[in-house]
């Protein structure tokens, strides 16, 4: 039994981990980690990712396979900076990567990259998804046929900037006690290359069926969102950011509304962590990241897997994250 959580690349700084089995393997799609020297910041500029390279290994426990640079933001014809936590999808033998970058102008979309093998090089389009903003696309594939995409995060992530999918004038957070803002989530198109729809809400509610509130901090959405299926339920999970949690909450259907259900994973070494959950030979598994190997630099992060259990009534065992609050 994985117990104690395994560091999977030890050459490159890693963060952001998004796992999926393709084709008997995972793969594995994070950021890429770099020291750019610039100082830290609420807006995360000190986040400075410039390509994305695939992991993949056969065995929870085996070799780990660097399959070297899959994208790179010079490549991207829309790019301005700041490639952060991607995704990937797979449908008809087609590999899709799913990506936040800051255009020229500065505001974060999220774009899409088509490559015929798991690992790429991926192809990107021309233009960012239309109508897309914010970060951390997360896809769904649901019963072989729909694919939905999630997105969104806070402060750097420019989620505060929009209201009903629009930018508004005055960027701003809710009070404390109004509902706090949501992820989105919208299907994707049947070619997976853009929204077949406006992105819907992803309500989080309380054990009364109140929307969580702004205020709430220890269980709001900030960023990081994932969803995964189990036992015919749908797992929303997603990071607290600011409190450095990650929770997760259930719902049947992949719109919800979804009923907060408790904490994942408690405070890592680093800032926060992002994360993704997945099934291989039997076993669930938590992909996530912190920052030991760099002696606590939270923009210099590496990423790990443990075991994750759950409990007979479905409810996720929670995690020790083995960092201070």
């Amino acid at each position: 039994m994985m117990k104690t959580p395994r560091y999977l690349v030890k050459d490159l700084y890693t963060a952001d981990p998004s796992a999926h089995v393709f084709n008997g393997k995972i793969y594995i799609y994070p950021s890429h980690d770099i020291e750019s020297g610039i100082p830290e910041n609420d807006n995360g500029d000190h986040f400075d990712m410039r390509d994305y390279h695939v992991f993949s290994m056969e065995d929870i426990d085996g070799e780990v396979t660097d399959h070297g640079v899959a994208l790179d933001v010079k490549d991207i014809p829309w790019s301005g900076r700041q490639l952060w936590a991607p995704d990937a999808a797979c449908k008809n033998g087609k590999y899709y990567l799913y990506f936040p970058l800051k255009d020229k102008n500065d505001i974060f979309r999220i774009g899409v990259a088509v490559s015929d093998k798991p690992e790429g090089p991926f192809i990107p389009q021309s233009d960012p998804i239309k109508g897309s903003f914010s970060i951390d696309p997360a896809v769904l594939e649901d019963n072989e046929t729909n694919y939905y995409i999630y997105f969104g995060g806070l402060w750097g992530g420019q989620l505060q900037r929009y209201r009903d999918n629009k930018a508004i004038e005055n960027p701003a957070f809710p009070a404390d006690d109004e509902p706090a803002l949501y992820a989105r989530v919208a299907k994707l198109s049947d070619d997976m290359l853009e929204f077949a729809e406006e992105p819907r809400d992803v309500v989080i509610i309380d054990e009364k069926g109140e929307p969580l509130k702004a205020g709430d901090n220890d269980r709001r959405y900030f960023e990081g969102p994932w969803m995964h299926k189990y036992n015919g339920k749908y797992y929303f999970s997603y990071s607290t950011g600011d409190t450095h949690k990650l929770c997760y909450a259930v719902g049947d259907n992949p719109y919800g509304p979804f009923t907060y259900q408790g904490v994942i994973l408690t405070p890592v070494v680093g800032w926060t962590t992002h994360h993704s959950i997945v099934e291989f030979k039997g076993k669930w598994y938590l992909f996530h990241h912190d920052s030991v190997p760099s002696g606590g630099k939270t923009w210099l992060r590496s990423i790990k897997v443990v075991e994750l259990e759950y409990n007979e009534d479905g409810t996720i065992k929670t995690i020790e994250g083995g960092g201070n609050q």
